[in-house]
């Protein structure tokens, strides 16, 4: 890069921020992720013996399994380095100090209370660096009767009160697909970091911060809890419908399992809808004129709108009501997904190369900075790949001491 190119090169606004990465499964690699997207420079720390999980989360490469073959483990861990370190040898613990003076920032979802015995937890670290910040992320908090009962995305969504209303009205409960709570937390992790940090450029002080999922997580139901706070009304599962419009729902268009999403919520919306698909007569009828009658009616109605949208392709039939103004969307394949002009304009997908991988697609961030671009420096590393670029040129050890050190075992 010439003097010319560097000079306009804009200034990533993590650049210099290091950032020391244990945590597992989706939260925190998603939190350390965007961080490493926007600058910073993040440290991946497993072991081979206890490497991160989501290394042997299908789908894998070509089916084969394989601990750096994992898709999963390559979408939350792309612009890290990696290394490898046995926290359990007696000589790993002047590496991990070496590691933590290093470090402005430590990541890690131990069960709380587990992080003291490898000397992780934030007073230890603090010890050892008066201006550390520990992100520690947990399913339920830190302190609390249940604060050590562990537990995944999938538990918390229960827990959470998610699977009360995903489903049918008639049918069992149920959950979204994945770790949803895992995929909500990372960006009110991401923003008390941010506070974090500024509070300690303006105090020259670091600070623990303590992230629990269940807590996060209720936000995005507060109008179902404010019902209940309000009204004593426990609300449950409503499969596509909404209490404030109808029709509401996904609805089969032509092709092989091809759907529809339509949403009507005013009178005016309804006239509009009926326009649209030629005010055939059963519009006219008085017991679709309102809302409520349209509630009180809305499977008869859903019927209906099903064979005039069966007769096209989901595409046209959101084309002809977005164009008039009624919310629609084509219900998108993974397929579809990434195929999409809007996403395709945004550059939402990026293509990177990866030792065994190959090339594959990599996800951008959902927003953007006027004053600087993301850059995804490398893909997601395999296990252990920057050991020795890591131990040597970040952390200044001898070439002597490195090699002692991995064929004592330290670095498995």
């Amino acid at each position: 890069m010439n003097r010319e190119a560097k000079s306009k090169r804009k200034k990533a606004p993590l650049e210099g921020i290091k950032v020391l990465d244990l945590s597992t499964q989706y939260m925190g690699p998603n939190v350390t992720r965007a961080l490493a997207a926007f600058g910073a420079e993040v440290i991946r720390l497993e072991s081979i013996h206890q490497h991160e999980l989501t290394r042997v989360s299908a789908p894998y490469k070509d089916n084969v399994v394989g601990v750096n073959r994992s898709f999963v483990f390559a979408a939350s861990n792309t612009g890290k380095y990696g290394i490898s370190l046995n926290l359990k040898h007696p000589h790993s613990a002047e590496v991990v100090r070496r590691l933590i003076i290093w470090a402005d920032i430590v990541v890690e979802n131990f069960v709380p209370g587990s992080a003291k015995k490898y000397g992780l937890d934030y007073e230890q670290l603090r010890e050892l660096k008066t201006d550390i910040i520990v992100l520690s992320l947990s399913a339920q908090g830190a302190t609390g009767p249940y604060s050590r009962h562990p537990g995944y995305g999938f538990n918390l969504l229960a827990l959470c009160g998610f699977s009360h209303f995903t489903g049918w009205p008639d049918r069992e409960a149920s959950v979204p697909v994945g770790a949803y709570t895992d995929f909500l937390c990372p960006w009110f992790a991401i923003a008390a970091i941010l506070s974090a940090l500024d509070y300690r450029l303006r105090t020259g002080k670091g600070q623990h911060i303590d992230v629990s999922q269940l807590e996060i997580s209720p936000h995005f139901l507060i109008p179902a809890i404010l019902d209940y706070t309000a009204n004593g009304r426990v609300q449950t599962r409503c499969g596509n419908r909404s209490s404030s419009a109808s029709p509401h729902g996904a609805f089969r268009c032509r092709g092989d399992d091809r759907w529809c999403v339509i949403a009507v919520f005013s009178d005016e919306e309804w006239e509009t809808f009926c326009r649209v698909i030629g005010s055939p007569e059963w519009t006219k009828d008085r017991k679709f004129n309102t809302l409520g009658g349209r509630k009180d009616n809305e499977d008869e109605l859903d019927k209906l709108v099903e064979a005039w949208t069966v007769l096209s392709t989901p595409e046209e039939v959101m084309t002809r009501m977005q164009k008039s103004g009624v919310a629609s969307g084509v219900v998108q394949t993974i397929k579809d997904v990434v195929n999409d002009p809007q996403l395709k304009h945004r550059e939402r997908f990026q293509i990177l190369e990866h030792p065994e991988l190959g090339a594959h697609i990599c996800e951008n961030l959902a927003f953007r900075l006027s004053k600087c671009e993301v850059e995804w420096k490398r893909p997601a590393p395999c296990l252990g790949e920057h050991n020795e670029f890591v131990y040597t040129k970040l952390l200044g050890m001898s070439e002597e001491e490195f090699v002692e050190l991995l064929n004592d075992g330290v670095f498995e």
